[in-house]
């Protein structure tokens, strides 16, 4: 499914970005939309964009070709080849490896972004559900209906076999609700804090009950299910999983959770009052919760082109490192991309694996004394190849002069930031791998 073309919500919140001497097109917005919309851009992409405007470079983003440089050939089959090799083996890390793959050598990054972010959203952890079929499954699920209609997804994850394993559903059977999935539902993946009373969570339960797993499908076994009728936000009806979900999408609530979690996504702490998010909630409800809508008003939006916007955001780990490597177009030879998904687990986000569910808190609490020198680490391994699975060292002066920069000492600035930071001397090789290192572990590089 691709973004269909809408307008922004009727107040001047999330107002069109038009550029003009306070909010020009320049290279700081361009690498700008790259690092916070996709996993950041090879030169040749950010100066074909600086060229084309934002229009045709957002465009490009929500569509899904934004990249013309390291998608690798056959793309689609390699990657499910990689996914099976996985699965057969069983090793969690290469299926960690295959999404890092999907990330750094796929065509369409916006949507590997909305993955991740529902991963965080509906939070799962292998740990629990023990079955990298059925995460891989739900990885597939979050891929497809991210950018849908919120309904869509929500309906898909209430009959997801990891998530009915993570939140227990097999032991929510009539006569003996179990209310973790209906409470998780409610308080993390609809209404948020609030909205709802103790009772209305012990309702829900009996509407959820009836489901189990057989095999690796989800089954609905009516003789487990509770048909009688409950009281549920106050509706009362013999209500079941699938009407339970439709109350939920119909409160108000549900709209301002997931505007939430797209300004979190897209801006970071802070960086938007509520008055902002209530205008985008507000459209999200008159456009049927469609994410796609929601993700782009949000990218085409002058706010998200503000210059209290650039470089807020601190950067997950995945974010750091796979926006790293693509950046350096380290893609011939590339790094091995368990290797990397190992590096991100140390650093504090362990792909299929959350920390619990409510998944990874972000923000300012990526960066720890630990992860700094963490990163600092990882920035200096990248550089030097070895510790990634590279047979030699990244050669800073050779990607300078393809991009006819070789005299450009503030190049890896303008490349990673779009700005004129610290300069990287391209003068001798082994000094401009160092002042690299130096620079993607500096506190500029962990901001996007």
């Amino acid at each position: 499914m691709r973004f269909r073309s809408a307008s922004p919500p009727s107040t001047d919140s999330w107002a069109l970005y038009v550029p003009d001497a306070d909010a020009p097109w320049n290279l700081r917005r361009v690498v700008h939309l790259h690092r916070r919309a996709g996993f950041a851009a090879t030169w040749g992409e950010l100066q074909r964009d600086l060229k084309d405007g934002p229009e045709g470079s957002i465009n490009r983003l929500l569509e899904g070709n934004s990249r013309s440089c390291g998608v690798s050939e056959n793309f689609a089959p390699f990657a499910d080849r990689l996914a099976d090799l996985a699965l057969a083996a069983p090793e969690p890390n290469r299926l960690k490896g295959w999404w890092v793959f999907r990330m750094l050598c796929g065509p369409d990054p916006l949507t590997e972004r909305l993955t991740l972010m529902w991963h965080n959203h509906f939070a799962t952890s292998n740990l629990k559900v023990n079955d990298l079929v059925l995460m891989r499954r739900q990885n597939e699920t979050l891929r497809s209906l991210g950018r849908a209609p919120f309904g869509r997804l929500l309906h898909a994850m209430l009959r997801d076999p990891a998530l009915l394993v993570w939140l227990d559903v097999q032991e929510n059977t009539k006569g003996h609700p179990n209310e973790n999935l209906a409470r998780e539902l409610m308080e993390l993946f609809t209404l948020g804090i609030g909205p709802y009373s103790e009772d209305d969570v012990k309702q829900a339960a009996r509407a959820l009950t009836g489901w189990k797993l057989v095999g690796d499908e989800a089954r609905f076994v009516p003789i487990r299910h509770d048909p009688g009728k409950k009281t549920i936000l106050g509706h009362t009806g013999a209500f079941d999983a699938d009407a339970l979900a439709e109350i939920l999408l119909d409160h108000p609530a549900t709209a301002r959770r997931l505007a939430w979690r797209l300004y979190h996504e897209f801006f970071g702490e802070g960086a938007v009052e509520p008055g902002a998010i209530g205008a985008l909630a507000e459209g999200l409800r008159a456009h049927g919760l469609d994410i796609g809508w929601g993700v782009a008003t949000v990218l085409r939006s002058r706010r998200f082109f503000e210059p209290a916007n650039l470089g807020h955001r601190v950067a997950s780990p995945i974010e750091y490192a796979v926006g790293a490597v693509r950046a350096l177009e380290m893609f011939d030879p590339s790094p091995s991309t368990p290797v990397l998904a190992d590096w991100c687990g140390r650093l504090g986000q362990d792909l299929f694996y959350p920390p619990n569910v409510g998944g990874w808190p972000g923000g300012r609490a990526w960066i720890t004394t630990r992860s700094a020198i963490g990163r600092a680490n990882l920035a200096a391994a990248l550089i030097g190849g070895e510790s990634v699975g590279l047979s030699t060292p990244f050669d800073p002066l050779a990607l300078a002069a393809r991009h006819g920069r070789s005299g450009d000492q503030r190049f890896y600035a303008r490349l990673l930031f779009g700005t004129d930071g610290p300069e990287v001397p391209l003068n001798a090789a082994e000094p401009a791998r160092i002042a690299l290192a130096r620079l993607l572990a500096s506190p500029e590089a962990q901001r996007i």
